[in-house]
């Protein structure tokens, strides 16, 4: 029979022997042996439960594989705790106490037996463990994951036969008051029902509701059985989080940095599909099981690393994994100073190019060994900026702008943070953050600073993307397409640049291609948080695929059962798949929580779309799910609406005091000139005001695009001057009853 060999492998070997075993057999040859037996039997089923492999069990040892150091040493501690249990049952003496060494290197597999220097090592390491104890090469410990409740004792540099350099090695053991992590595992029925319950992350509303939140992260695990193992037809990655191994809670921007600049420089390779961020990002602070993560993600390979930050030093590990099998195809540790953090970035990447066989383009060789600035300050800054957009929320954009100014002020050519700065400026617009900045300043701030982005970078994607945004918004769709397209072809394999240009296609029309973009992003980023999935289930209802825009926006609402985002369109969607009881189970909610709901507040809060029948075919879905045409439900008496000289003598050079709908009190000037100001509780407007058909339009600048908002002024019959409630003046977002000063 031909031998079957592999060679060159990484593995983690863990070795385990009988402390003392002579004197055991000594003392009684029969028992010692029945007793050790039964200890490596029990050792044995602990290393299958921590998804190890025992490769060899021979008298008073004990040899096994293991994909990560991580569930080498939870089955050493946990066997270890279970044999201290057995031991003390013991009345004699005879009382097997195991020591155990775990070491990471390299193996050759002949024939199902293990040789190499990993095998040799773990027996060298486990020499040094004392009785009952586990100790584990250095370089091993750097892959564990802060998050396990390990704690480490330095035993110093050890020189061992055979060997020509030394190794530091560390005993391990449990911290205090903690349990030994168990090896994840689920039944299906229940993981079934979990999945089918879960909630997601909040969305948050807007605006321009439909805008995206790329940079969000939600924890939604998919199943195995929901999500087939086959793999794409080009060479596949997932990025798992890289581990801050330092221990300080202020370095976790750079290995969470570290993570990103990977996945975005592999987002260039139009040859090699990359996982994105937010999908990657929910396996953070988590033990997986990396053939667990090829299959729910399916990618043909995995990258884990982590970062080490001391001063000015640091040290990288990073490790690419065959998700296939769980071997190792490629490893390294990098002991640099941090002003080599980018050389260490493309080493990696060239090196998981050199291994999936990846061929570059001309283009793609430049942007990747671009250096995006040379100022290490300014990078620093940056990367602390980056993490604070991606929170997304409104106590850290203050001080993630400052960052953005900080980076750019140490390298006024930084593209990469004018591009970062534009997309935060468009999540303040979007988000109504006035308290830090009016919308009209945002938007302004967001198109110079992309502008200047792309001036310093012309294939920059990021500032491609931004620019998209702002100019489908404002109606300038070709250009908006144009920017978009720009954005994927420079990130080929970016889900959020295919999900934007997905968002950019639907609200122009062109419904067929920004389906067929919208599903690429969901391949690339198979777990969406619900901003994406929004925005998802926006392109499928506007394409008329009612089915799978009711499957993303149902998880998307129920991810903020609390707010009124995407209840409108969701309401929709159920109308025109005849679920009408749904439908009006939707628009309830959806004016429950946002009172002032209507079709006059739709039309207006949906003027992007540049078809008019798109923008009809949403509204008409309200209609046909309930949806009143003004805000709570008003209906006014036509005989009662006030026209030409009436209207003009209740507006033009006058004040209103009254109440809104709410019991909210409100003050309003209007000038004979159209100049307005508006004052209530919570609120402070200027705008221009004008009349039009008999109706009373008011414009805001920067709100919801500097549009009119117009209503009709009617008499109220049971109003009094007492009460201020003479008139009710009705728009799209409010009903007012007051009486003029």
């Amino acid at each position: 029979m031909a031998e079957h060999r592999r060679s060159g492998k990484l593995a983690v070997i863990l070795h385990a022997d009988v402390a003392g075993s002579t004197g055991l057999v000594q003392q009684d040859e029969q028992i010692a042996h029945e007793r050790i037996q039964h200890t490596f039997h029990r050792f044995s089923d602990t290393i299958t439960k921590y998804q190890g492999r025992v490769r060899e069990l021979r008298g008073d040892a004990l040899l096994a594989e293991f994909e990560r150091a991580s569930s080498a040493v939870s089955a050493a501690l946990a066997f270890q705790a279970d044999q201290s249990d057995y031991v003390a049952s013991l009345s004699d003496p005879i009382q097997p106490v195991i020591r155990v060494g775990v070491a990471m290197g390299e193996v050759v597999i002949a024939d199902d037996t293990i040789t190499g220097e990993g095998v040799v090592l773990a027996q060298r390491l486990e020499q040094l463990a004392t009785p009952g104890g586990v100790v584990i090469q250095a370089a091993a410990v750097e892959t564990i994951p802060g998050r396990f409740p390990f704690e480490y004792v330095d035993l110093g540099a050890h020189a061992f036969k055979g060997f020509s350099k030394s190794f530091h090695a560390y005993s391990v053991f449990l911290k205090s008051n903690e349990v030994v992590p168990t090896p994840e595992r689920t039944d299906h029925r229940l993981r079934n029902i979990l999945v089918a319950v879960a909630t997601i992350a909040a969305v948050t509303a807007g605006i321009v509701a439909i805008w995206f939140k790329p940079w969000e992260v939600r924890d939604e695990s998919a199943s195995v059985e929901q999500t087939p193992f086959t793999l794409p037809d080009k060479p596949s990655i997932a990025v798992l989080p890289f581990t801050n191994m330092g221990g300080v809670s202020e370095d976790q921007y750079f290995a969470d940095g570290m993570t990103d600049d990977l996945i975005t420089d592999l987002s260039k390779i139009s040859s090699l599909l990359v996982i994105a961020r937010n999908t990657v990002f929910t396996y953070k602070d988590k033990a997986v099981d990396i053939k667990k993560v090829g299959k729910e993600l399916s990618v043909s390979h995995v990258l884990e690393g982590s970062v080490r930050r001391l001063g000015d030093n640091m040290r990288i590990n990073a490790q690419l994994i065959d998700a296939t099998s769980g071997h190792h195809v490629w490893a390294q540790r990098y002991d640099r100073g941090t002003a080599d953090i980018f050389k260490i970035q493309d080493e990696v990447i060239g090196q998981i190019v050199s291994a999936l066989a990846v061929n570059l383009t001309e283009p793609e060789r430049e942007q990747l060994v671009r250096m995006p600035t040379t100022n290490l300050e300014a990078y620093d800054y940056y990367q602390r900026a980056e993490q604070g957009t991606y929170l997304a929320v409104s106590s850290t954009f203050r001080e993630t702008l400052a960052f953005y100014e900080k980076a750019i002020e140490l390298d006024p050519d930084f593209a990469d943070a004018y591009a970062g700065y534009a997309r935060t400026q468009v999540e303040l617009w979007r988000l109504d953050f006035n308290n830090l900045v009016s919308g009209a300043v945002a938007r302004k701030r967001a198109y110079a600073a992309a502008t200047k982005a792309l001036e310093l970078d012309s294939g920059n994607p990021r500032a491609y993307s931004v620019l998209g945004v702002l100019q489908v918004v404002e109606g300038r769709h070709n250009e908006a397409i144009n920017s978009a397209r720009r954005a994927v072809s420079l990130a080929p394999n970016d889900a959020d640049s295919h999900l934007n240009l997905g968002l950019v296609l639907a609200f122009s029309g062109i419904h067929a291609e920004a389906i067929e973009h919208t599903e690429w992003a969901l391949k690339l980023n198979p777990k969406p948080n619900p901003g994406e999935q929004w925005i998802a289930g926006f392109v499928f209802f506007t394409g008329r695929l009612y089915g799978r825009a009711i499957e993303l926006l149902e998880k998307s609402r129920d991810a903020s059962p609390d707010t009124e985002s995407g209840r409108d369109y969701l309401a929709a969607a159920y109308a025109w798949s005849d679920q009408l009881a749904k439908a009006k189970a939707e628009v309830d909610a959806y004016t429950k929580i946002l009172h002032a709901g209507n079709i006059r507040y739709s039309a207006l809060n949906h003027i992007y779309y540049k078809e008019r029948q798109d923008l009809d075919h949403l509204l008409d879905g309200l209609r046909k799910a309930g949806l009143s045409e003004w805000p709570f439900g008003f209906e006014g008496n036509a005989d009662d609406r006030l026209h030409s000289t009436a209207l003009q003598g209740v507006t033009m050079g006058r004040t209103w005091t009254g109440t809104h709908q709410n019991g909210v009190p409100f003050m309003q000037y209007i000038g004979q000139e159209g100049e307005f100001v508006y004052r209530s509780a919570n609120s402070f407007q200027t705008g221009v005001a004008k009349l039009e058909e008999a109706q009373l339009c008011l414009q805001i600048e920067g709100y919801i695009l500097s549009q009119p908002f117009c209503g009709y002024v009617y008499t109220n019959r049971k109003g009094t001057q007492v009460t201020n409630d003479q008139y009710i003046y009705v728009t799209p977002e409010a009903v007012k009853y007051f009486s003029v000063q």
